[in-house]
């Protein structure tokens, strides 16, 4: 890696921060322009890290693993939703590529800090936290607050209260407990899918905790906050209004009604009581008010009271917590699914994962596949719409309380392949990632987009689904030439996870790619362009292609499970909806095709040589 000071530079500090977490240790890093350039921050700079710092094939929750933090230039400026991060490390649940965002106070404090990224490599000999300023870093003994039963919030909230000025982030019972879709929480917001709240429970490390003041320099200030002005205007027009006024909860409704929205372990696509779990059901009986994320204008957070009359505290509810814990469970009862949101929350489980994987043990009850087995007593309970079951088995998950609950919280795929057939048929994941809420056979471009994603099923790293809800394609049967649009989706995503911008601000930016440019280069007073930064995302999709890759990915891994290929929906206007496995393939290809990979998904030497990634592959491996 080249090395430069970065002091010449605006929104970058041009180093980052490895700590071992096992010697206490810790060194300073440089990070060439040339870097800062091709990966910009955030997702793109902090794929390039992982692939230095974690050995090839290295088992995600051993010591040797890294995870990183990583920030964008961005952050510490006054452009709405910047205050983000990333987390970046091989997932326990996938064994490949794995990056989940968030937003609070830590993204600003750490940047602050003086660091683009912070790495940690190692295991602490016994439960701490990590302490980073602008001096570097402490591994701090904190057995205190390991293996107490206290929700995360509660946590945090002690860590802030003895640790002046520091801002955390923390895992909860999950990520002790080592189940493998662990978040990392902070501030009440997760870095959610993937495990990476088991990757910092294998370290031994609790905490992660920032401090700095270190000023973010701005290379043109008047011109950044012009720029700010106006974004943070769009921010407040028409393409976000449905998140102001009733936040992403409003998905369930129209779900639904396009017959969408995955049901009973994906074996339906509508639920019968949707009525009662609609966002606008819980605005009219249980809002409890509107929240945002640290730096922005928009405003998606909605709470809403565990019952119509409840005095607890109000609990945040997102599109996907609300259908993986009701619909995908088959439960209807709103007082069940907030208050196993709140479980989530409260223990660092990924609700996505979480719900998928007891939907799926409800299924294989209800087929009787636990019978004879290990599992057969604690499975007894779970059954589709049950809703004290579902509440039992976070509990039991988290704390990995008996052979059945251990089984889950490995995830649907390793339950799965234990369980043996039929149960891989409908276990619904892609590379071991459960399938957020969005039905392949009714929405089959974002069908590719999960198949082909290198995180596995996530609506967050393609957006495919916005060609399907739109008038470009037919979303039953998308012709080949989708395949091509969604790697246009795909590339707008990688830009916006590496800036760090929230997702929500894409149709408040009409022209990204020319409006990020100009927002990068005020900011940094490096040369960004259109076409430099369209280089760039799809630098950064290859990049995370290429670490599957040497992590022992083949094009078999891009696919969807069985059950979408062998049956059929009978669900409202899709009725008859399947995936054609034939023409699947085919869309898999015209993919490769589009991204310049070979046949077999893999990326030629000449691909690599093209965006520059020959230095940094040979020297990863």
């Amino acid at each position: 890696m080249h090395t430069t000071s970065g002091a010449s530079l605006g929104g970058y500090f041009g180093r980052y921060l490895r700590v071992d977490v096992g010697s206490g240790a810790s060194e300073v890093r440089a990070i060439s322009e040339e870097w800062l350039v091709h990966f910009i921050g955030g997702v793109g700079l902090g794929t390039a890290i992982l692939m230095l710092e974690s050995p090839p094939r290295v088992e995600p929750l051993a010591p040797e693993a890294a995870i990183v933090f990583a920030f964008s230039p961005l952050v510490g400026t006054p452009f709405t939703t910047s205050a983000k991060f990333c987390v970046v490390a091989k997932s326990p649940l996938t064994q490949r590529i794995n990056d989940a965002l968030s937003s609070s106070d830590f993204a600003i404090r750490g940047k602050r800090a003086g660091f683009d990224a912070i790495v940690l490599v190692g295991k602490a000999s016994v439960p701490s936290i990590v302490l980073i300023d602008e001096a570097g870093a402490q591994v701090v003994p904190a057995p205190q607050v390991w293996d107490t039963g206290d929700a995360v919030a509660t946590v945090d909230a002690a860590l802030c209260a003895a640790h002046s000025g520091f801002a955390f982030a923390v895992i909860g019972t999950a990520g002790e407990r080592l189940v493998r879709y662990a978040g990392v929480a902070n501030q009440g917001r997760h870095a959610g899918r993937g495990g990476l709240g088991a990757v910092l429970g294998s370290k031994l490390i609790k905490a992660v905790g920032v401090r700095g003041k270190r000023p973010v320099l701005l290379h043109d200030p008047s011109e950044v906050a012009r720029l700010a002005h106006a974004l943070a205007a769009s921010s407040l027009g028409p393409a976000t209004a449905k998140y102001r006024e009733l936040g992403t909860v409003a998905n369930l409704a129209t779900f639904n009604r396009l017959a969408a929205l995955p049901t009973r372990n994906f074996s339906e696509s509508t639920f019968e009581h949707a009525e009662s779990l609609t966002g606008e059901t819980l605005q009219l009986t249980r809002a409890q008010g509107r929240g945002s994320c640290r730096s922005c204008t928009i405003g998606c957070e909605h709470y809403f009271a565990t019952s119509p009359s409840a005095a607890t505290a109000p609990v945040k509810l997102e599109y996907e917590s609300l259908f993986a814990l009701g619909p995908l469970c088959g439960i209807a009862d709103p007082d069940v699914v907030i208050a196993a949101a709140s479980r989530c929350d409260a223990l660092g489980l990924d609700t996505v994962s979480a719900g998928g994987t007891i939907a799926f043990a409800m299924e294989c009850n209800a087929r009787g596949l636990f019978r004879g087995t290990p599992f057969e007593a604690d499975a007894a309970t779970l059954h589709f719409g049950d809703g004290a079951a579902l509440l039992a088995a976070l509990e039991g998950i988290a704390h990995r309380s008996g052979p059945l609950y251990a089984l889950l919280a490995e995830g649907t795929r390793i339950a799965a392949e234990r369980l043996g057939p039929p149960a891989p048929s409908f276990a619904a994941h892609v590379k071991g990632l459960e399938l957020p809420g969005y039905e392949p056979r009714s929405l089959q471009t974002m069908a590719l987009g999960f198949a082909v994603g290198s995180r596995g099923a996530d609506h967050n790293k393609s957006g495919a689904y916005e060609l399907d809800f739109s008038a470009r394609v037919d979303r039953f049967a998308p012709a080949l030439e989708a395949a091509e649009l969604a790697v246009g989706t795909e590339d707008r995503a990688a830009l916006l996870d590496s800036l760090i911008l929230c997702k929500f601000l894409r149709g408040a930016m009409p022209d990204l790619f020319g409006e990020a440019a100009h927002m990068l280069t005020a900011t940094t007073g490096l040369r960004f362009s259109a076409a430099s930064l369209r280089e760039s995302a799809a630098r950064i999709v290859l990049l995370k292609r290429l670490f599957n890759e040497r992590e022992g990915w083949t094009r078999a891994e891009d696919t969807l499970p069985e059950r979408f290929f062998a049956e059929a929906l009978t669900s409202g206007v899709a009725n008859g909806a399947i995936l054609d496995r034939s023409r699947f393939e085919q869309q898999i290809t015209r993919y490769y095709e589009t991204r310049g990979l070979d046949q077999d998904g893999t990326a030629p030497p000449e691909l690599i040589a093209r965006f520059g990634l020959r230095k940094l592959i040979a020297h990863a491996d």
